[in-house]
C-alpha cells in the first residue's frame, strides 16, 4: 500500500511540474525563460534592458526644480532663456550655454512674421544671442553674459544665433549653434544651417568660424531647410554630431521631425552626413549620452515613438529601450564622459531643460530654464526614480478638455443617435 501511495505522489508531482511548464510563472524571471513566448513577452526580454521598469537601466521618472539666479522681468515675455547645452564641469564649477532673447516686446509669433523687425521678434528664438551661466551646485546659477553674439550683417547668423551645444576637443572648446539670416518663419519655417565658434577657455573669448559648418541638405532632401539642435559627442576618435530637421509640412499636415547624424575628424569639419539619415524617426530636440558601448537618446514630444528613451550600441541604429513620462523639453544633461571617447558610458542623473510659456499667456510668450533629475546611471540605483507612473492633479487633467468645436461634434453625434 505504501508503494502505491509513493507512486501516486510521484505521478502527482510530475503532473504538477508539467502543468507549471505550460503556464508562465508567478515570479517574473529576470532572464528570458527557455520556453515558447508570445510576441509581447519576446519584446519584454529582447527589446529592453530589464524585464521590469525597476531593473531597466534606461527607465526613469523625471523630477523638476526651479532654478535660482535667473531674472525673467516678471514673466512679461521680454526675456527668454531656452535650449540649454549639455552641462560640463570645468574650473570647479558647472557651465551651461543657452539661447537668450531680451527684446522690448514679446514675440508676435511666426504666423505674424511680417510684423517682425529689428526690435520685434517673430518667434521666441528670434533676435537672440548665446549666453552662458555657471554654478557651484547645479541649482543656483550666475549668468555670466553673452558668449556668442549675433555677428554683423550679412554674416551667417546676423539675425539670430540659437540652440547651442558644446564640445571639448584637444584642449579647446567649440559651440555649435543654429545661425539665422532671416526672421524665423520668413520663408515658411526655421531655415538655418549650423555655425560654430571656438575658444581656449569655457569663459571665452569665442572666435566665430564665419562659415556654415554643416549646411542644409540638397533640394528635395529631408534636411533641405534646416539643421537644428546640433549635439556633439566624441566617439571612435571622431566628432559624432547629432541633429534634428523639420520636413514634410503641407497645407494640411504638420512638420515631421526626425534626427540625423554627421561625422567629422575635426571640429571645423568637413562633416559627412550618415547615409542612413534620418537615423531616428521621433524626437523634437536632441538629447544624447554615452551608455555602455553605445549611445542613448531621448525621443521628445514628436513622432510615432515619442516619450521613449532609445539605445544604439553602434551609435546609429536606435531601438526603443524604455517608455517614460514627463520628459524634459530640450534637455541638456550633465554628461561627464561626453568627450572622453568612452567605451563604457556611465549614463546621467541630472541636467537643465526648459519650460515653454510658463504663464500660459501667448502675449507674454517666453521660456524658462529648469533643472531635471533622473536615474539613467549605471552608478546609481534610486528606486524612487523607477516608479511606474505619475498621477496628474485633477485640475491639470481638466486643462486638457475638448475645445468648442470638438464638444459640438460630440453633441451632434449624440443627436444623430437620438434621431435614429
Amino acid at each position: 500500500m505504501k508503494q502505491y501511495i509513493l507512486l501516486a505522489l510521484s505521478l502527482s508531482a510530475f503532473a504538477m511540474a508539467q502543468a507549471q511548464e505550460k503556464v508562465f510563472p508567478y515570479e517574473l524571471p529576470e532572464e528570458k525563460p527557455n520556453r515558447p513566448l508570445s510576441a509581447a513577452l519576446e519584446r519584454n526580454y529582447d527589446n529592453y534592458l530589464g524585464a521590469r521598469p525597476e531593473s531597466n537601466e534606461l527607465y526613469t521618472q523625471f523630477k523638476y526644480t526651479e532654478l535660482k539666479g535667473f531674472d525673467y522681468n516678471a514673466n512679461d515675455g521680454t526675456i527668454s532663456r531656452r535650449d540649454p547645452s549639455k552641462v560640463i564641469f570645468e574650473n570647479g564649477k558647472y557651465y551651461i550655454w543657452y539661447t537668450h532673447r531680451e527684446t522690448p516686446v514679446a514675440p508676435v509669433g511666426i504666423p505674424r512674421v511680417e510684423e517682425s523687425n529689428d526690435t520685434i521678434p517673430s518667434a521666441d528664438w528670434d533676435l537672440a544671442d548665446i549666453f552662458y551661466a555657471t554654478s557651484k551646485d547645479g541649482f543656483t546659477w550666475k549668468e555670466q553674459g553673452v558668449a556668442v553674439p549675433r555677428p554683423p550683417k550679412p554674416q551667417v547668423g546676423w539675425r539670430s544665433v540659437t540652440t547651442t551645444d558644446v564640445l571639448k576637443w584637444k584642449g579647446k572648446y567649440y559651440l555649435y549653434y543654429q545661425a539665422f539670416s532671416e526672421a524665423p518663419g520668413k520663408s515658411g519655417g526655421d531655415n538655418c544651417p549650423v555655425a560654430v565658434s571656438y575658444a581656449d577657455s569655457p569663459d571665452g573669448p569665442w572666435t566665430p568660424f564665419n562659415k556654415e559648418v554643416i549646411p542644409n541638405g540638397a533640394p528635395g532632401s529631408w534636411d533641405q531647410f534646416s539643421i537644428h539642435d546640433p549635439y556633439p559627442i566624441v566617439h571612435n576618435g571622431k566628432i559624432y554630431l547629432y541633429y534634428k530637421s523639420d520636413f514634410g509640412k503641407t497645407k494640411t499636415k504638420d512638420n515631421v521631425r526626425m534626427h540625423g547624424l554627421a561625422i567629422a575628424d575635426d571640429p571645423l569639419g568637413p562633416f559627412e552626413k550618415h547615409p542612413l539619415n534620418p537615423i531616428m524617426n521621433s524626437g523634437h530636440e536632441t538629447t544624447l549620452f554615452p551608455f555602455k558601448k553605445g549611445v542613448a537618446a531621448f525621443a521628445i514630444r514628436d513622432g510615432n515613438e515619442l516619450n521613449t528613451i532609445q539605445y544604439a550600441e553602434d551609435w546609429v541604429n536606435f531601438e526603443i529601450a524604455a517608455m517614460v513620462e514627463l520628459m524634459p523639453d530640450a534637455g541638456g544633461p550633465f554628461v561627464a564622459d561626453a568627450f572622453t571617447d568612452t567605451k563604457d558610458g556611465r549614463g546621467i542623473t541630472w541636467g537643465i531643460s526648459h519650460f515653454a510659456n510658463p504663464t500660459r499667456d501667448w502675449k507674454k510668450n517666453h521660456v524658462v530654464l529648469v533643472r531635471f533629475d533622473c536615474d539613467l546611471s549605471l552608478d546609481v540605483d534610486d528606486q524612487q526614480m523607477k516608479r511606474h507612473h505619475n498621477t496628474p492633479k485633477f485640475e491639470y487633467l481638466l486643462e486638457h478638455g475638448l475645445n468648442a468645436k470638438q464638444r459640438e461634434r460630440a453633441m451632434k453625434a449624440t443627436e444623430r443617435l437620438n434621431e435614429n
